[in-house]
């Protein structure tokens, strides 16, 4: 059978191939639905990663986060229809020390590998996570960042200790979001303080106990854990932020991504006994107890659905084009391509 793949090629510019997908192999044929761009994703697309990089990996077909419809399935594990969230991450090995998404032989969707900007996915059952029937798709189309909040969430979970009075997480935007959100729902009686640099951004925050502007953070203000969502250039201050905030002994996620090295100041880490520690991507167990999460509090699809910037009917590349431009001018919110090629 003959699949359609829109790759980027270079900076701004898709191209079409064609590729031969097997039918009556070992994996599921799914037709995507919704999809979802995400920063890494533009990162691409506007060219901001290193030209080294750059070469090396275009083109390629990008996004990452995405649902789908089963067209059919040789193994028998999923019916036609079926709807399903892909995860777009695929390991080579097994290993019981690391995970999944650790592992430095796994693929990525949309890094190491085509992602879902293809006209149907040729993809493993293993790989597929059955959706609540219902379901927003719209919201179900990033399902994959909220997953990894998920997994950051779990490790968090392992790590710190039990003292949970006030958690502080520092980023106002979709990561930020989509993590206070799922902390607030698993530590409901955890007191739960927002830092960012947007009060009109804060303001979606309703769930929160406590919202503050970055500068003007109140004198003496504490929390006993953290999780970092910032990234980019404001890394360096929020993790300093965050080292004066947090009381000794506390646990510190680091969730946004940097592309340059971020100083810190290891006299106060040390002085104060912090543990950092970092999470990226998500696996298969990740993506099921997210999907969990939906189905125990439905409230939660509402509240994501408010950071959907907007949705984009995509018949042509053109449209395709399009989605990603207006990705590009956005302030705030995930931007959907009903993908309808």
């Amino acid at each position: 059978m003959i699949n359609t793949v829109y790759r980027l090629a270079a900076t701004r510019r898709f191209e079409i191939a064609f590729e031969n997908i097997e039918l009556f192999g070992e994996n599921v044929l799914v037709r995507p639905t919704h999809l979802s761009i995400c920063n890494a994703d533009m990162r691409y697309y506007l060219g901001v990663r290193d030209a080294k990089v750059m070469a090396q990996k275009l083109p390629m077909a990008l996004i990452h986060e995405g649902v789908g419809q089963v067209v059919f399935d040789p193994t028998g594990n999923f019916r036609q229809g079926d709807r399903v969230v892909m995860v777009p991450n695929m390991p080579c090995e097994e290993c019981k020390y690391i995970a999944e998404n650790y592992l430095r032989s796994s693929k990525f969707c949309g890094s190491t590998m085509d992602g879902f900007l293809q006209e149907f996915i040729s993809i493993s059952p293993k790989r597929l996570v059955p959706l609540p029937a219902g379901i927003n798709m719209n919201v179900a189309a990033f399902t994959e960042i909220v997953s990894v909040s998920v997994h950051a969430i779990s490790r968090f979970e392992r790590f710190s200790h039990r003292r949970r009075r006030r958690i502080g997480v520092w980023g106002d935007g979709n990561l930020g979001y989509i993590t206070s959100l799922f902390i607030k729902k698993l530590y409901p009686e955890t007191e739960l303080y927002i830092f960012g640099t947007a009060q009109e951004k804060l303001a979606d925050f309703t769930f929160a106990d406590a919202v503050f502007l970055v500068h003007e953070i109140p004198q003496g203000l504490w929390v006993d854990h953290a999780f970092e969502c910032v990234g980019g250039n404001g890394s360096p201050v929020a993790i300093e932020q965050i080292i004066d905030t947090v009381l000794p002994e506390a646990t510190v996620s680091i969730l946004g991504v940097s592309e340059y090295p971020v100083p810190v100041n290891t006299r106060m880490i040390l002085e104060k006994g912090l543990r950092f520690f970092g999470s990226s991507r998500s696996g298969v167990k990740d993506f099921e107890k997210t999907v969990e999460m939906y189905e125990k509090h439905p409230e939660i699809i509402d509240y994501l659905g408010n950071i959907i910037g907007s949705v984009n009917t995509v018949r042509n590349i053109e449209d395709v084009k399009a989605a990603f431009e207006k990705d590009a001018r956005k302030s705030f919110g995930k931007t959907i391509m009903k993908w309808e090629i």
